[in-house]
């Protein structure tokens, strides 16, 4: 059972009988983890997994932002979990341990108290399934409940933590991975974890226009932004985040775009030291100073409700950490999407029967 606090009991059952599900095989090798060299990839040369391997002298986490993986468009799908999923399990991450993190109710109040716009435009994920996406054996029709029931019989524990977005408890969990001596990866499509990225953390991505999982270090990073990560936070501050209701400083300064921004950032590095060298000297053309100056205190905002949280009361568990048992797998993936399709097969049948009347 998913708990609203805590995490999924995680047991190791007996394997099932086993089933094979399609894995695709034409992928190309991913980037070592290690990033001394300059860049020689252009920011849309993600490379791929081979079979999940990643060169590396430490053992690997993963954490998997599960939200994301639940929706086509706007529209959320039981079945795009099902395909991401098993190729994260047969191509990325294979035996290493998985942590998945759902959103919590209320993750994002304390982002919309600072600033109401935040996440305003929005659908509230209700965890209800809609009819079109059926499935018997989630009791209740709970959507989180059916994510933790598969995720459990892989052998993956399963995170809610009430008042907290998973983006938050992903950046708590992983700073304490770091301090135990692991390296991190972190599957998710939202660009809010670049600002993680590091030689010990990457990043990989669902790909849906190639139908494959992409990992993005800190090499692409460096290529596609000519800035270090550490910058990543400042930046998005600056520019906004029009998708999450983050006003940037161009609606106060249409001139400061991106081009301004990333020069003064590789000069200061951080936010907080441009907005002080702005305070008591010169840092730029008269409508940077006076944006800097005059709106300081705005992009501190940003900055607050832009940045990861490292508080979450949560603490990472040494048996997370094991090796994962993925012999139920194939066998427990396989009978979801069967269910899934049967599932789809009796909307069909109720939606033909309620046309006729």
């Amino acid at each position: 059972m998913l708990l609203e606090v805590g995490v999924v009991a995680v047991h190791s059952p007996t394997p099932l009988p086993r089933a094979s599900l399609p894995r695709r095989t034409n992928a190309l090798p991913t980037p070592n983890w290690r990033s001394n060299s300059s860049p020689s990839v252009h920011c849309s040369s993600i490379h791929q997994t081979r079979g999940g391997q990643v060169l590396t002298n430490k053992d690997r986490v993963f954490f998997l932002d599960v939200n994301p993986l639940c929706y086509i468009g706007s529209t959320r799908s039981l079945h795009s979990f099902a395909h991401w999923i098993s190729l994260f399990f047969s191509q990325v991450s294979l035996r290493s341990p998985v942590i998945a993190v759902l959103d919590g109710e209320g993750g994002n109040d304390y982002r919309r108290e600072l600033l109401p716009s935040y996440k305003a435009h929005r659908k509230k994920f209700s965890g209800q399934l809609s009819t079109s996406s059926t499935y018997s054996g989630a009791g209740g029709g709970n959507f989180h409940l059916v994510i933790a029931d598969i995720l459990q019989k892989c052998n993956v524990p399963v995170l809610k933590i009430k008042g907290y977005e998973a983006d938050d408890v992903v950046a708590t969990l992983v700073e304490q991975a770091l301090q135990r001596g692991f390296r991190v990866v972190i599957g998710s499509p939202d660009k809010d974890f670049k600002q993680l990225i590091s030689e010990d953390v990457q990043i990989v991505i669902p790909m849906p226009e190639f139908g494959r999982w992409s990992f993005y270090t800190i090499k692409h990073y460096i290529a596609q932004y000519n800035c270090n990560p550490c910058s990543d936070l400042s930046l998005r501050c600056i520019l906004g985040d029009e998708v999450d209701g983050v006003p940037g400083i161009q609606h106060v300064a249409p001139g400061f775009g991106r081009k301004t921004a990333l020069k003064l950032l590789k000069k200061h590095g951080l936010l907080e030291n441009l907005l002080k060298a702005a305070a008591v000297r010169t840092v730029g053309k008269p409508y940077v100073q006076d944006a800097l100056t005059k709106h300081a205190d705005y992009l501190r905002k940003n900055y607050e409700v832009l940045s990861l949280r490292r508080d979450v009361p949560v603490c990472l568990k040494e048996e997370w950490l094991s090796e994962r048992n993925n012999c139920n797998d194939s066998i427990a993936l396989s009978n979801f999407t069967n269910m899934l399709g049967e599932a789809k097969k009796i909307d069909a049948q109720s939606f033909i029967l309620s046309s006729r009347t």
